[in-house]
């Protein structure tokens, strides 16, 4: 029940959200100083945290919620849009990233620290795809198209486009997709929260893209968590072969030290602004 009313106060904000966005003026869009970051080479995969609540750019501004880009060789992709599209845009402008150059946006599940940014976004940049689970509200998907965006609505496992892939919608209570990126050191698997289980997106990320597990980077919904539960999750991971994790977002301390402990140097302390590159 509980759950049932945040969904429907979250589909209400969002789309006065919209609504008021249409009836403001619209901004100059950013110029060409705002160039984004190259685009990664062939087999090449570079991934920027633009919003999160743990901090690791100084200059940015740390929030609760989750952004990911993700430059490709052909697309760059905007995982996540953030809490508060100002927020969003604020630290895009400071990494010299111009939003006109993302073509792509993929959304993880309806929770507003995760897409309450996108009607914000979406007043600089309309001309982008937007893969949005089906089990949105229907007024959030008929705002993105009156704002000019091409609406995708994703439901079961499927290549997005060359070796990009999403888990579908996963059940852990709130209805969420992960992105799947297919690499030459192995898949790269980006959570918003991880509500159906971070061990359950990674095993759903090696069915459908069929590899190895290489990097897990995102929020894994360990915050509050118990300590033995945590250590069955990081020793599920390890034996699972997953080689590189990177937790920030939800995780939470307890689950980020335990974490570092047990990958070592193959932990990545992540928070808004950390840059991964995967050669």
């Amino acid at each position: 029940m509980i759950n049932s009313i945040a969904y429907r106060l979250v589909s209400l904000t969002l789309a006065i959200g919209f609504l008021l966005l249409a009836c403001v003026p619209q901004r100059s869009k950013p110029g060409p100083g705002l160039p984004v970051e190259q685009k990664g080479a062939e087999g090449r995969v570079i991934l920027t945290i633009l919003y999160d609540n743990n901090r690791y750019d100084r200059r940015l501004t740390a929030a609760w919620g989750f952004a990911c880009l993700v430059n490709l060789r052909h697309k760059v992709v905007l995982f996540d849009t953030g809490g508060d599209g100002a927020v969003l845009l604020h630290n895009m402008e400071k990494l010299k990233i111009n939003p006109e150059e993302i073509g792509v946006v993929v959304l993880s599940h309806v929770h507003g620290d995760h897409v309450g940014g996108l009607a914000r976004f979406l007043e600089w940049n309309s001309r982008v795809a937007v893969y949005m689970p089906a089990s949105f509200p229907q007024q959030m998907k008929q705002a993105v198209i009156a704002a000019g965006a091409n609406l995708e609505e994703v439901d079961e496992a499927q290549e997005l486009f060359g070796g990009v892939f999403t888990t579908g919608e996963l059940d852990g209570g709130i209805r969420e997709q992960s992105l799947v990126l297919r690499t030459p050191k192995g898949l790269v698997v980006i959570t918003g929260c991880a509500h159906p289980g971070i061990v359950k997106i990674a095993k759903k990320a090696k069915d459908i893209a069929r590899g190895e597990v290489y990097l897990l980077v995102g929020g894994f919904h360990l915050a509050g968590a118990s300590t033995s539960h945590v250590v069955r999750i990081v020793e599920s991971l390890r034996q699972f072969g997953v080689v590189k994790v990177a937790p920030c977002h939800c995780s939470g301390a307890v689950a980020r030290r335990l974490f570092e402990e047990c990958f070592g140097d193959d932990y990545i302390d992540c928070g808004v602004g950390k840059r991964i590159v995967v050669e």
